[in-house]
């Protein structure tokens, strides 16, 4: 018997449809190029009344992962399926903080690309210089930096931060996105991730960058909703899986 059948056999359907979303969305992260080695994380909440969470097995690159290969863990981390890997400490302090004040964060992504990190540093934070900018932009956030993420001192200050909001840049360390589904946080990382990537590459020219007028800005989010017809990542999400069932459809298993 397979690892697959073995997992497979010990949770609910529900449970492994999220399984098989998360491991989806690692292995988009590591086609798109966001993965930092084995570093970072995707967390997704169990469906049903326990407060579980799925997440990687800390070791593996995202390029590897499946559905059967994530760990649940508790709030405080504990492993409620055995697993061989351990889960990284650091990693879940930041995940387990959202996930226990936003009822609403089905999925927390966090990576730490080199733009990511590039804007995390400047003092202004993400511009609004480009369209894409201005969907992030409408739901973002702050937290200064505290060092590596294993102080529970520090949770209270994180979750303060976000507030409502769905998407946070971690200065000095990364990005930060927030969704009620997976699909859903890996969208605003695509767009907040790419809105990055721009300013960025603008900054390059040297040139002075024109920003967006803040009425406009101020207007976006029912913008999006009429962008999106209100699905959010859904409507993405079906696509970016057949993709990836073209590219390698192991991470099903």
């Amino acid at each position: 018997m397979g690892t697959e059948s073995t997992v497979k056999s010990q949770v609910s359907d529900e449970e492994w449809q999220a399984r098989t979303d998360l491991a989806a969305c690692y292995r988009a992260i590591a086609m798109y190029g966001w993965d930092d080695l084995i570093f970072t994380h995707v967390s997704a909440r169990v469906p049903g009344p326990d407060h579980h969470f799925l997440i990687n097995a800390y070791g593996m690159m995202f390029e590897e992962i499946t559905a059967s290969s994530l760990i649940k863990v508790d709030l405080a981390g504990e492993k409620v399926l055995d697993s061989e890997y351990p889960v990284n400490p650091a990693g879940f302090v930041i995940h387990s903080a959202v996930h226990e004040a936003r009822h609403d964060a089905g999925c927390v992504l966090h990576t730490h690309t080199r733009a990511g990190v590039a804007v995390s540093a400047q003092a202004e934070g993400l511009l609004p210089i480009s369209q894409t900018s201005l969907f992030p932009c409408a739901t973002l956030a702050y937290h200064s930096y505290e060092g590596v993420a294993l102080n529970e001192g520090e949770k209270p200050r994180l979750v303060a931060d976000l507030g409502n909001n769905n998407a946070m840049i971690l200065r000095n360390h990364g990005l930060l996105t927030v969704g009620a589904t997976i699909a859903d946080a890996f969208l605003m990382m695509y767009v907040l991730e790419t809105a990055c990537q721009i300013q960025v590459m603008a900054q390059s020219s040297g040139g002075e960058l024109l920003q967006v007028p803040a009425p406009i800005v101020a207007g976006i989010q029912a913008q999006a909703e009429q962008v999106t017809k209100g699905l959010g990542g859904a409507l993405v999400w079906p696509g970016l899986l057949r993709k990836l069932d073209r590219r390698d459809s192991s991470f099903r298993e």
